[in-house]
């Protein structure tokens, strides 16, 4: 017979505070109002799920670590690429099972505002599909759910004025608070399905930003990173702040050591945003631009509206700054027509920028968009090799640009431990990955900023030891 603690024994093992906080467990527990989520995609999903999980929480329900323990099972999805997509669909198709548990399904994000109610049809064990733009509405759709509603869907139409902004967000990260400052886009690339499933773009006031800024900061948070789809295509519904003048005004907020963001799109990239980072230290050294091609051919059937040399410019004010700053990008290999010299033109690119990261794909078509007409004449094979020549230059690229920075000292925001290599890990301003030693056996804890002499450096990351 197991032993059984008496009532008594565990009042004096626990304190009063604990003791409820086991009973609410319990009852949650019982009456199944527990969730599991998990989370497809980009950043900008992931501070997502941050918001559905806060308003899941206010709702009474239970966050578990597993499909299995939890009565409600959420995948917040991206549709970016075909990949993704199916990732969720093969891991809803893996759980279906546990429907017969009594497990209830939804799928939220992109996928969900793509497809809508077919997803009942291709899995009628789901109960919800709601997107992003109707995460608002979230409590009331968790209602009819638990009233024992089947089929419940949140698909806001493309047009709505709403930003997604909720009461209550759930923040993940120990050290780095997230803001979406703006939602949608209005560019219509034609290989990209965001302006069918975030909708238009909808920008948030420049005064309701720094006041989650300053909230971010109050609660301990010493890393803001702004987000969007085009974040520098913010557009101050106020008419207070240009972006680089909200990017300047969050990097004076009172405790914010270092601000990031995330995505930036060519045509709305200004030289203020390069002065900006000059003028205030706590603006990270970094850009993400994408570029996607560097033929002017493949960029106007993309529909991207710049030139290479328009892009370059662009890059001309970021290399002039008084800061180093860091540059990446994204890469689209293999769109429907591109031809080996137009390859050649992406590669010239890549050896006149010398980025220090690229994330390159190769193209595959997405549903609703312009390029879904064109005739893909690029064999899969002829993409693969493509992809490997373009990632093999940029390794070494990244070698010799990493290398370097050896016997430089940086300051290091502390991420994590490497307990394998007896290493700390961390992120440069520049957003580099650091692997170095620390001066004590104990470890410092993550959030933490410590200055470290750079002693070796790899393609894709930096080692060195603290000062």
């Amino acid at each position: 017979m197991k032993d059984v603690v008496p009532v008594a024994c565990v009042e004096s093992i626990f304190s009063a505070v604990d003791v409820i906080c086991i009973t609410v467990y319990l009852v949650i527990m019982a009456t199944g109002k527990t969730f599991y989520l998990e989370t497809f995609g980009c950043q900008m999903n992931a501070h997502d799920s941050e918001k559905v999980i806060g308003t899941l929480l206010n709702q009474g329900y239970l966050q578990v670590e597993t499909e299995e323990e939890a009565g409600l099972i959420l995948y917040n999805t991206c549709s970016i690429r075909d990949k993704a997509e199916q990732k969720v669909f093969n891991r809803l198709n893996d759980y279906k099972k546990l429907h017969k548990a009594g497990k209830r399904f939804g799928v939220l994000g992109c996928v969900a505002q793509q497809e809508g109610e077919k997803i009942f049809e291709r899995a009628p064990y789901v109960s919800l599909v709601s997107g992003s733009a109707s995460y608002r509405k979230l409590p009331e759709m968790l209602t009819r759910l638990e009233a024992g509603e089947n089929r419940i869907t949140g698909l806001d139409d493309r047009q709505t004025e709403e930003t997604f902004e909720t009461e209550f967000t759930a923040r993940q990260n120990p050290y780095r608070g997230y803001i979406t400052i703006i939602e949608g886009c209005d560019k219509f690339c034609s290989y990209c399905v965001v302006p069918y499933t975030r909708g238009k773009e909808r920008s948030r006031t420049s005064t309701s930003v720094l006041a989650e800024a300053r909230r971010i900061a109050d609660l301990g948070f010493t890393e803001i990173q702004l987000l969007g789809q085009n974040v520098n295509s913010y557009r101050d519904p106020e008419g207070k702040r240009t972006f680089a003048e909200l990017l300047s005004d969050v990097g004076q907020v009172a405790g914010i050591r270092r601000v990031r963001f995330t995505t930036s799109h060519p045509r709305d990239f200004t030289r203020d945003i390069v002065e900006a980072i000059d003028a205030y230290p706590t603006l990270c050294d970094h850009v993400h631009l994408p570029v996607q091609s560097g033929s002017e051919r493949m960029l106007k059937l993309m529909a991207r509206e710049y030139t290479p040399d328009w892009y370059l410019e662009r890059i001309s004010w970021v290399k002039a700054a008084k800061r180093q700053i860091s540059l990446s990008t994204d890469i689209i290999i293999g769109f429907p027509g591109e031809t080996e010299d137009d390859f050649i033109e992406t590669m010239n690119l890549l050896a006149k920028v010398e980025y220090d990261c690229v994330f390159a794909f190769k193209y595959s078509a997405r549903p609703n968009t312009p390029a879904l007409v064109m005739i893909d004449g690029v064999e899969d094979l002829v993409k693969s090799t493509r992809l490997q020549v373009l990632l093999d230059r940029q390794r070494e690229i990244q070698r010799i640009n990493y290398s370097k920075q050896i016997g430089q000292v940086m300051e290091v925001m502390v991420e994590g431990l490497n307990p394998a290599r007896g290493q700390v890990s961390g992120r440069s301003s520049q957003n580099k990955p650091v692997n170095f030693i620390a001066k004590t056996p104990i470890s410092p804890a993550p959030g933490n900023y410590l200055n470290v002499k750079i002693t070796g450096a790899f393609p894709n990351s930096l080692t060195g030891v603290e000062v």
